[in-house]
């Protein structure tokens, strides 16, 4: 981690202190104090400018999203299965130089510096009036459970990581790394002592008591499954998870509802990354609305301005993940851009395209030949087993739209849940993010009880959030990890680390080696080296070796 520390460490010190205030959509909105010295700073007065800048810095850790889906059994990259072997998805080549570790690494650990910077200043150079004292310890729990997540993030993709609880003011290569259950006992410690000194219902976009209960049920969980975890963790888990849903009733509200765009601000959720219209270029610069669809503006008719952007990324759901969604199941709709419609006007044979015309159609049954034949007159149409790049269909004479026309070779219903406003392309959007929401803490719940020796309580938690979905109580009889997997794909891709989700239940090899097709064909997975990912290169060279790599990189 000595990057980190000789590069970042003197940098972000002083950065907090002088630009940090940026603004963070809906729970601050600050000026800009870059002319003002750290002696004037640094008071009870604006120290929360120090906190805001750790929540900022959490906006780069949950833009990272190949590491979090590719190489799971939702999510495969959109390329040919013979050839496009993308080294996170197929566990081929994956090496210490490989960007995305590094970014995570970054990412995560400029959270940590900047919330210890925070903690130290709150702890030791600030003056507190009495009255002002459940400010300071509220600052600190909060810049203490950011820094929980932040290692938690860690942890769960390397292994035991370099554990630093100080401000960084001096430059040195002695790191060495905590092993994997230290790293745990510290972020249970950091979030144990925070949550008495959060608020029970902060400002959006400030972290509260259940969303820290949320976070901690879920370390627990996860750390159940370990060979170092407690006897009682999965009971703690539950425990924790019941809190943290509150008596909150998900089935208040729909699926769709929760994704509104006008509703970002709502019960269930218990902690989001804030982005806005105004402020800083951080603040209108979310990219998710990009990720999990395909260049539709090379389809006829659609502009690089059309509304659903372009694509960012190469990730695309698996055949598996769309037949997860059963048919009364509301998310399908909430979720998916099954119809796509047209920006401009263009030609397709004698088919001559409007504005709002439809130019592509997923129907999640196959249709029969005769309809098929009467759309293709009209629009593209891909069947539910040929939205991959080696599955194109067979052209249908006689008809204007013509497969082979297509210069796109992997066709699939995008993802809406993530459509944003005020974009441009890939950039510029401003809905914010959802990191924990009280559907998946009912989800956590039930893994805790089935892991805990209690399968009843388990069938609650699952079936409020099934029948939110579907209107169907008690549709689960029974419940088995691999429903509780089921469920959480169908409630929430693309929110959720799927990778971590899968490597915590002892998952991921038999998943991917069944429901990704890209490692069905040329997967080289192998457990005794990719549960952990590599220690990135550049962070081993400058600790002067210091930093043990994880086994087989």
């Amino acid at each position: 981690m000595n990057r980190y520390k000789k590069n970042v460490g003197r940098l972000l010190m002083l950065a907090a202190l002088a630009v940090t205030a940026y603004s963070c959509n809906k729970y601050i909105e600050e000026e800009n104090f870059s002319n003002l010295t750290g002696e004037d700073f640094i008071t009870e007065d604006n120290a929360d400018r120090l906190v805001v800048g750790v929540y900022n810095s959490l906006r780069a850790v949950y833009k990272g999203y190949d590491i979090h889906m590719l190489g799971t059994d939702i999510f495969t990259t959109q390329g040919n299965i013979n050839t496009d072997l993308h080294p996170l998805n197929v566990y081929v080549n994956i090496n210490s130089s490989t960007g995305e570790f590094a970014n995570e690494w970054r990412d995560n650990y400029n959270v940590i510096s900047k919330a210890n910077i925070a903690i130290n200043r709150y702890t030791n150079e600030i003056e507190w009036t009495p009255s002002n004292i459940p400010a300071r310890d509220n600052g600190i729990a909060q810049a203490r459970t950011m820094r929980a997540m932040a290692y938690f993030n860690l942890v769960q993709q390397f292994g035991g990581v370099v554990l630093t609880l100080e401000e960084i003011n001096e430059i040195s290569s002695d790191y060495v790394r905590a092993s994997e259950q230290e790293t745990y006992a510290q972020i249970i410690t950091d979030l144990e002592e925070s949550i008495p000194n959060l608020e029970d219902v902060p400002a959006t976009g400030r972290l509260s008591k259940r969303a820290a209960q949320h976070l901690l049920a879920k370390v627990y969980l996860t750390r159940a499954y370990t060979s170092f975890g407690d006897s009682n963790d999965f009971s703690t888990a539950a425990s924790l998870a019941e809190t943290a849903i509150g008596g909150y009733d998900i089935r208040t509200q729909s699926y769709a509802e929760v994704f509104d765009y006008d509703n970002q601000v709502n019960d269930e959720i218990l902690f989001s990354i804030q982005y806005g219209s105004g402020g800083d270029f951080q603040d209108r610069n979310n990219t998710k609305h990009s990720i999990i669809r395909f260049a539709v503006n090379e389809l006829p008719g659609m502009s690089r301005q059309n509304p659903y952007g372009i694509r960012g990324g190469d990730v695309m759901p698996t055949e598996f993940f769309y037949s997860l969604f059963d048919e009364n199941d509301t998310r399908d709709e909430a979720t998916f851009h099954r119809v796509l419609y047209t920006d401009t006007e263009d030609a397709v044979g004698t088919d001559n395209i409007a504005v709002g015309d439809t130019i592509i159609y997923f129907p999640k049954q196959a249709i029969s030949e005769d309809d098929l034949s009467d759309k293709l007159n009209r629009y593209y149409v891909y069947q539910p087993d040929e939205y991959y790049f080696n599955d194109s269909p067979e052209n249908v004479a006689g008809v204007n739209y013509q497969y082979t026309d297509n210069t796109i070779f992997a066709n699939f219903p995008i993802f809406k849940k993530f459509e944003d406003v005020g974009f441009d392309e890939l950039e510029g959007g401003y809905r914010d993010t959802f990191v924990f929401r009280i559907a998946e803490t009912h989800l956590i719940a039930a893994e805790a009880y089935l892991g805990a020796g209690s399968p009843a309580q388990a069938l609650s938690h699952i079936n409020i959030v099934r029948e939110r979905a579907t209107g169907e109580a008690d549709f689960y009889a029974t419940v088995t990890i691999d429903d509780i997997l089921n469920e959480r794909a169908l409630e929430l891709a693309g929110e959720a680390s799927r990778w971590n989700d899968l490597k915590r239940t002892g998952k991921l090899q038999e998943r991917i080696n069944q429901y990704n097709p890209h490692v069905v064909d040329h997967g080289s997975f192998d457990p005794s080296v990719h549960l952990l990912r590599p220690i990135p290169a550049t962070e081993i060279i400058l600790s002067n070796n210091n930093i043990e790599q994880n086994p087989g990189y």
